[in-house]
C-alpha cells in the first residue's frame, strides 16, 4: 500500500483538529451556583440539570460550598446559572458582576420584594418559575448592552469592583408575575448618579464620570 500524500496527511490533520474542537466544545462545563438554607454550593457541569434538583446537581457536578461572607467579586463569559428560593445571596453574587448568558430559577413560592439586580454585560436573560407557577422558561436578548460590552474594554477599580460600559438593573419582583419579560434601554447615559438618584448602587460602587453607559432595565 502506497503510503499516504502530502495533502492526504494534511486533509486527516485538520480533520482531527476539527474533531478535538468539537469535542472540547461538547466537554465546555457551565457554572451553577444554587443558595439553600444559607448556605451557597457552587458547581461546575458538564451537563444541563434539570432546575432546582438538588440531589441530581451534587450528584453530577464538581460542586464546593462558599460561605456568604467569602463570596469574591467575579466575571461569567459563559453560561451562569442561579438557583434561589430568596434574594438575599443574589446581591453579593451578580451585583456588579460581568455575566453574559444568566439563567435564574426560582425554588420556591415564596413573594419576591421589588428589589434591583445590576448586572454588567449581560447578553441573555432566562427565568424560570416553574416552582411558583406551571410557566414556561422565559428568554430575553439584550443586544446593546453586548454590542456595547464587546467594543468596551472592562477596567478593574482601585476596590476590586469590575466596571463595564453597560449594565442591567433587573427587577426580582418579575417573579411575582406571570407576564413575559420585558425591558427598554438607554444609550449613551452620563452621570448616572445624578440620572438616576433613587438608585443607590452609584452611591455605592464606583462608576466612572466622564464614560458613556448603556442602562438597561428588566421588568
Amino acid at each position: 500500500m502506497a503510503p499516504p500524500s502530502g495533502c492526504s496527511l494534511l486533509v486527516i490533520g485538520a480533520l482531527g483538529v476539527f474533531a478535538l474542537d468539537c469535542f472540547a466544545r461538547a466537554q465546555k462545563n457551565s457554572t451553577l451556583i444554587f443558595t439553600k438554607e444559607n448556605t451557597i454550593r457552587k458547581c461546575s457541569c458538564s451537563a444541563d440539570i434539570r432546575d432546582c434538583d438538588y440531589s441530581l446537581a451534587n450528584l453530577m457536578c464538581s460542586c464546593k460550598t462558599v460561605l456568604p461572607f467569602a463570596v469574591e467579586q467575579t466575571s461569567y463569559n459563559d453560561h451562569l446559572t442561579i438557583w434561589f428560593t430568596d434574594t438575599s445571596a443574589l446581591g453579593p453574587l451578580l451585583n456588579f458582576t460581568l455575566v453574559r448568558d444568566l439563567k435564574l430559577s426560582l425554588c420556591s413560592a415564596n413573594i419576591l420584594p421589588t428589589e434591583y439586580l445590576a448586572i454588567c454585560g449581560l447578553k441573555r436573560l432566562r427565568i424560570s418559575t416553574e416552582a411558583k407557577h406551571p410557566s414556561p422558561e422565559q428568554s430575553l436578548l439584550i443586544h446593546d448592552g453586548g454590542e456595547r460590552e464587546s467594543r468596551e474594554k472592562p477596567m478593574l477599580l482601585h476596590q476590586g469592583w469590575q466596571t463595564c460600559m453597560s449594565i442591567s438593573f433587573l427587577d426580582m419582583a418579575l417573579f411575582n408575575r406571570e407576564s413575559s419579560l420585558k425591558s427598554y434601554s438607554i444609550a449613551n447615559s452620563a452621570s448616572m448618579a445624578s440620572n438616576f438618584p433613587y438608585f443607590s448602587y452609584f452611591r455605592t460602587f464606583p462608576v466612572l464620570s466622564n464614560k458613556n453607559y448603556v442602562v438597561t432595565f428588566i421588568y
